[in-house]
């Protein structure tokens, strides 16, 4: 198959090289470029606001940074003869012969359509458009807000993993309605609409690093209650009676709250971030009727950050896979001391950052889900990775020991949504319940409940049936985990707390 790529002729951007690299490694598929004029006075504006971006992030360009024409040449083969089109400019002819695939931001073609959406605080939704129908589309986010060259590049970086997907035949949906053409009519990138944008953006910067000097931001923070009858899950909402914190000393935070039941009791795993170190341990404690006995105390510490502690009973052992994507790995411990005396048993996957990976025994199968932040080897430092957040994958092994096998239509699910786990699946009746973050607000910011509609060699499906928000039930800014044991359930959130005296 030969896919034939529409480009604005003024530069190409690098991350445009790395979607060619890309399309031209699929088995059979060749790849030429059409060069198309540019919109006039488009591409300026644009370099106008990034580079406003560039200086206030303190960023250097990476993937939004444009291509000079020698750079671009051996790409810049122009052909007629093409099964596909893949318009990234909103102008390509709709010729006999051939299929033409539209790229759109918000309903909008073109990266000026894009900037206008981070500038008007839009969660991105893009889209591959073919005779008025969404072949692929994507919800793409950060977890970076506030500056937009950031989000323009992960938003980028994860359009390119849409668009590859698409031309595998893989075709990565949300759940959500695409938006329609009548952003264009909203989109503002004039020069005063960027100025004003840059006077609030300056304002902000020096609002947010004055709070940064008095606070630490985000503190995470776990909350726990006694289970007296349904939980979250069922409710589908906050519980009336409300949450006890998991006090900690300032110096530290405690997150990612995995709970397991042990001689009649519950013990707590978490994520314990200490300032200090610019990194987190795993640490455990354990509840009686009455709460926690004393304070978690550390039970696996690593050279890199741990987090995400899931944490299972199986074969008359405790298992656990802790997030390691600093390591690059996804890794299986045994306790030989529980709750302590943790061993690596294996190594399940490698070469890959995976955040929150979380497995589930379902029709005589075991079944990991994990969002994958991508790599790009090829292409070098020419273009960002994208969200931690927003693109799911799925694998699958005879045993939780391995081997496991990646989905074959990897990415499943590309939403910055609803992508990326919460917390362990549980079962209600005939449904799986899949707890998960809703990053479109940043990190951690709210928790959504999905039932798992399809979860098979064939294919992964959900649907969200809830959305937990923080608020008077859990005060803070984010809500991020929920897991439970037979007499507790947990959660947790951030907030922030003083530097002073810490």
């Amino acid at each position: 198959m030969n896919v034939g790529v529409y480009v604005n002729d003024r530069a190409v951007r690098r991350w445009i090289i790395v979607l060619l690299q890309r399309i031209a490694a699929l088995p059979n598929v060749t790849v030429s470029v059409v060069s198309l004029p540019a919109p006039s006075g488009v591409r300026r504006r644009e370099a106008a606001l990034l580079s406003i971006e560039a200086i206030l992030g303190r960023r250097s360009p990476k993937g939004w940074a444009e291509l000079t024409k020698e750079m671009a040449a051996e790409w810049l083969v122009p052909t007629d003869v093409c099964d596909l089109v893949l318009d990234l400019t909103g102008n390509a002819p709709v010729g006999a012969g051939h299929r033409v695939w539209q790229l759109s931001f918000e309903g909008a073609t073109g990266e000026g359509a894009l900037l206008s959406a981070l500038m008007a605080g839009h969660t991105p939704h893009v889209a591959l458009v073919e005779d008025g129908h969404v072949v692929a589309s994507a919800r793409v986010g950060t977890e970076a807000h506030g500056n937009i060259l950031t989000v323009f590049e992960d938003a980028l970086a994860r359009t390119t993993t849409l668009i590859v997907a698409a031309v595998r035949g893989l075709r990565p949906p949300t759940e959500s309605t695409p938006p329609t053409s009548e952003f264009a009519t909203r989109t503002n990138l004039s020069f005063p609409a960027i100025a004003d944008y840059a006077a609030r953006r300056t304002f902000a910067t020096l609002g947010n690093g004055l709070r940064k000097l008095r606070y630490r931001y985000p503190h995470w923070r776990v909350g726990w209650r006694h289970l007296d009858g349904r939980d979250v899950i069922d409710l589908g909402t906050h519980p009336t009676n409300g949450w006890n914190d998991l006090p900690d000393d300032g110096s530290r935070f405690y997150a990612d709250p995995f709970p397991i039941d042990h001689n009649g009791s519950t013990i707590l795993f978490v994520e314990d971030y200490e300032y200090s170190r610019s990194k987190a341990v795993i640490s455990a404690v354990a509840f009686d009727s009455d709460g926690p006995i004393g304070v978690p105390v550390p039970v696996l510490d690593e050279p890199y950050h741990l987090s995400y502690p899931f944490v299972f009973a199986q074969g008359g052992d405790y298992w656990m896979i802790p997030e390691s994507c600093a390591a690059g790995t996804v890794d299986l411990y045994r306790a030989h001391q529980f709750p302590g005396g943790w061993v690596k048993e294996a190594t399940l996957l490698s070469g890959l950052m995976a955040s929150d990976a979380t497995l589930v025994e379902h029709s005589g199968c075991w079944w990991m889900l994990a969002t994958v932040r991508e790599t790009v080897p090829e292409a070098g430092d020419l273009a960002p990775r994208g969200s931690f957040s927003d693109t799911l994958h799925v694998w699958s092994a005879p045993d939780f020991r391995g081997p496991w096998t990646p989905h074959a239509r990897n990415p499943v699910l590309i939403d910055i949504a609803s992508a990326r786990s919460a917390g362990r699946i549980v079962s209600r009746g005939s449904k799986l319940i899949r707890p998960v973050q809703d990053c479109r607000r940043g990190y951690g910011a709210a928790l959504a409940l999905a039932r798992i509609d399809r979860l098979d060699d064939g294919g992964y499906a959900q649907t969200v049936e809830a959305q937990l928000e923080p608020g008077l039930a859990w005060a803070g800014s984010c809500l991020h985990t929920l897991n439970r044991s037979s007499a507790y359930e947990f959660i947790d959130g951030a907030g922030r707390v003083p530097r002073w005296g810490f």
